[in-house]
C-alpha cells in the first residue's frame, strides 16, 4: 500500500493536513482540510478567509489552483502503482463563477487508466458550499518509473 494513503489512514483527516503542510509549506496558505482520501478520489475543503481573497471578497484566483494541485497531487500519489513517481507539467483552468463561500476541491480518478506510461490528465472541480462548480482544472502530470 502507499505511504501517503497509509499515513492519511492512520492520522485522519485534521493531522494528515497538517503533515501535508509540513513537507509542502505553501499549501498552509490555504489551510486545507482533507475530507475523504482513497485511491480514486480525493476530497479537499478550504474556508472562505479574508487572506485569501482578491480585492472583491471571493477566493484569490490562486488559492483556487493552490487547493487544485493540492487535490491533484494527492489523488496521483495514491492512485498511481507502485514503482511510479510524478510531477505536475500543465494545468489550465476555468473560472466559471464567484467563489464567496468555503469551497470544496474533487479530485475524481474513476474514470482514469493509472497504468498509462507517460502522462495522465487529472481534472480537479471546485464547488461553493451551495453545491455550485465555481472552478475546473485539468492538470497534466508526467508519470516516471521510480529510480
Amino acid at each position: 500500500m502507499n505511504i501517503a494513503y497509509e499515513t492519511y489512514k492512520s492520522v485522519g483527516n485534521e493531522e494528515y493536513g497538517k503533515l501535508v503542510c509540513e513537507l509542502a509549506p505553501y499549501f498552509s496558505t490555504i489551510d486545507p482540510r482533507f475530507i475523504d482520501v482513497k485511491p480514486g478520489y480525493v476530497e479537499v475543503c478550504i474556508k472562505n478567509r479574508k487572506d485569501i481573497q482578491n480585492h472583491l471578497g471571493s477566493i484569490h484566483a490562486a488559492a483556487m489552483c493552490n487547493v487544485a494541485e493540492l487535490a491533484g497531487g494527492m489523488l496521483t500519489e495514491i492512485s498511481l502503482p507502485e514503482g511510479k513517481r510524478w510531477i505536475p507539467s500543465s494545468m489550465s483552468v476555468q473560472y466559471r463563477a464567484k467563489a464567496k463561500t468555503d469551497l470544496k476541491a474533487i479530485a475524481d480518478g474513476s474514470g482514469i487508466d493509472w497504468t498509462t506510461p507517460d502522462k495522465l490528465t487529472i481534472p480537479v472541480d471546485l464547488f461553493d458550499t451551495d453545491g455550485n462548480k465555481v472552478f475546473t482544472a485539468q492538470i497534466i502530470m508526467n508519470i516516471k518509473e521510480s529510480k
